[in-house]
This record gives C-alpha cells, structure tokens and sequence, in this order.
C-alpha cells in the first residue's frame, strides 16, 4: 500500500501513475514498480494469517493456553486465538476453546 508524501492518503494505481485518493489533493507520481514488487497483496496472502473467533471457528491446530481453567470441566488446557476487539491502544481479547468439552469463553485483558 502507498501512502500520499503531500496529506497521507491512500494512493491507487491508474495506467503507469499513482493517483491520490483524497480529492483535495490531487497529487500524482509515477509508479515505482521495484516498490510494488515489495507490497503484499491479497493473492499472496494465505488462510494461515487469518485469525476465527466465530461459533464455528475450528480452534484444533490453534496454540494452546495452559494457565486457564474452563468453568464446564476444569480442565486446564484450551486452544485460544487473538482479536483486536477494542481501540488500538487497548490489548486485544483472547478467544478459547476447552481441549476436552468444547466449551468457549472470552478473556479481555
């Protein structure tokens, strides 16, 4: 992703130029194609980098807690994912499934 070096917006691609998404601005360059080779994009992106937090999430394969305890059967391993739920500054939630029964519970920190 490129950023405008005049007010910071967001820059798209058009033909061989970099276009400003702010309309106030209006700045433009030519596209550097040896920066471009450096961005990461969507279709090199994976499934791995992507973090579930829903009902149906599959947790197996996810890293496990050990220093929880789930409140259905007091076991005291759970797979957990991390979402950033809150503002920036605020650290994120952890989501967790028990190992053995299944059950799911939230930690805010």
């Amino acid at each position: 992703m490129q950023f405008c070096d005049d007010c910071g917006s967001m820059m798209k691609a058009q033909g061989d130029r970099m276009v400003c998404t702010n309309e106030d601005c209006g700045a433009a360059s030519d596209r550097d194609r040896e920066q471009e080779a450096a961005f990461v994009t969507t279709e090199s992106q994976t499934d791995d980098d992507v973090i579930e937090s829903s009902e149906e999430a599959n947790f197996e394969g996810k890293p496990k807690a050990t220093d929880v305890v789930c409140d259905e059967c007091s076991n005291e391993e759970a797979w957990y994912t991390l979402k950033q739920t809150a503002s920036a500054d605020e650290p994120p939630t952890r989501f967790f499934k028990c190992t053995e029964c299944g059950n799911r519970w939230r930690e805010y920190n």
